[in-house]
């Protein structure tokens, strides 16, 4: 039974489109994560893996943050299914609590949009990170077509580059990697890497 639920779940949130999407940012993920075998990772705003897992043979451990319990649910029960040994889930909101562990790389895959305060999330992530640590961010370059309250409408590499500057970061690489119909509520967009060390 039990089962049951986590495909039902997982077909909810896991969308044809999802996963499309998904696959491209992964392969430009593992591109970014060449020698990292020793290293651990954390996937922030990780949904139900879509991500983070594929990148599990990489990374020495791979803890998928989320503050959806269900799509965490649905993360958990991928692990044993794909087994993975090397993965766990946390819920958590690191707007909300600072964690007490510390990681050599933190992925953030089209997660910043939906954060209205970004500076404080940039910061509160360069804080769980090592010296010499990691942040990679995919997200939608800046598109004045979007409007919407609740959602960021991109970002500038500029400007995002200031604000990874502010929250301490020593350097950071940005490059815009893929452009497709319709990615981005509905209207055309092109989405970037950037890659920071602490």
């Amino acid at each position: 039974m039990e089962n049951n639920v986590f495909e039902q779940l997982a077909k909810k949130y896991d969308t044809e489109e999802r996963m499309e999407l998904a696959k491209i940012i992964v392969k430009e993920v593992r591109g970014a994560l060449q020698n990292s075998k020793s290293k651990s990772l954390i996937d922030y705003g990780s949904g139900t893996g879509l991500i983070g897992l594929e990148l599990s043979d990489l990374v020495d451990s791979i803890l998928l943050v989320d503050s959806s319990e269900q799509m965490l649910e649905v993360a958990q029960a991928k692990i044993p299914r794909r087994e993975i040994t090397n993965a766990n889930v946390l819920y958590s909101d690191f707007t909300q609590e600072v964690p007490k562990f510390k990681a050599d790389i933190v992925l953030m895959s089209l997660v910043l949009l939906h954060i209205p305060d970004t500076q404080k999330i940039l910061q509160a992530l360069f804080n769980i990170l090592n010296d010499g640590g990691k942040l990679i961010i995919i997200d939608f370059d800046k598109n004045d077509k979007i409007n919407h309250p609740k959602v960021h409408n991109g970002f500038s590499h500029t400007e995002l580059k200031e604000k990874l500057a502010e929250a301490g970061f020593k350097s950071t690489e940005m490059k815009t990697f893929y452009h497709g119909n319709r990615i981005f509520m509905k209207q055309d967009a092109s989405m970037f890497i950037s890659s920071s060390i602490k």
